[in-house]
């Protein structure tokens, strides 16, 4: 009989890398003890988060008492060689590549674009004022997921690749969910709109929404 793993996530609502986390979970059957690091108040630069993640970002994951995971895709790519049921990348290699491929424009050439510390400096040493930072979401919002709708529109599928869900679709939710939070749209994405009606639709995502989170703002 397989042991339950004991995981620890040091989360915040409204984080999409802390979401990817929770799908993943979700998708896998698997749950967390969750710690909330208020980032709005600054608890992740607090010396107690500090000794979890040096960086002080969320998420980070404990599993069973080791050293934290830190990093998004680094814990989804964990748990996926962790827990074998519900993969969620491809069998194939060609197909593991393109998965993480897709992963990597979403994680690495949009999103961090995006986060609060860039706004912090964006605002505090470029001057910029609240409708100049906007302008910044969405043109790079945009950016990203256009050249996302392109690449999707070269191999089209039931989800993002192939007919199984894949890190590559946690990963396109977690952008749409922020974006939904923002109130920002992106005109012309119809297999993203496509996909994200389905994967609305699915329970792992709907229960990991930011805004069904504690600490997340009440309707």
């Amino acid at each position: 009989m397989t042991e339950t793993p004991n995981y620890e996530l040091f989360a915040f609502w409204r984080t999409s890398a802390t979401y990817r986390v929770r799908v993943a979970l979700n998708l896998k059957g698997l749950t967390a003890e969750e710690h909330v690091i208020n980032l709005d108040a600054g608890e992740n630069r607090g010396e107690s988060f500090l000794a979890v993640n040096p960086m002080g970002a969320i998420p980070a994951l404990v599993a069973n008492g080791s050293a934290p995971i830190t990093q998004s895709q680094a814990i989804l790519e964990f748990l996926e060689e962790a827990h074998s049921a519900n993969p969620l990348l491809p069998k194939d290699l060609h197909g593991r590549a393109r998965v993480r491929s897709l992963v990597a424009m979403l994680v690495a050439d949009t999103h961090p674009l995006l986060t609060g510390r860039i706004k912090k400096y964006l605002v505090g040493n470029g001057h910029m004022d609240d409708a100049a930072f906007r302008n910044w979401q969405i043109n790079w919002f945009t950016t990203g997921l256009q050249a996302f709708e392109k690449r999707l529109a070269m191999d089209p599928a039931t989800y993002c690749h192939g007919h199984n869900i894949t890190m590559a679709d946690i990963c396109l939710a977690s952008i749409i969910v922020v974006m939904r939070i923002f109130k920002i749209e992106v005109a012309d994405i119809p297999h993203i709109t496509r996909i994200m009606a389905l994967l609305d639709a699915n329970e792992a995502f709907a229960k990991a929404a930011p805004l069904n989170q504690i600490g997340a703002p009440k309707p």
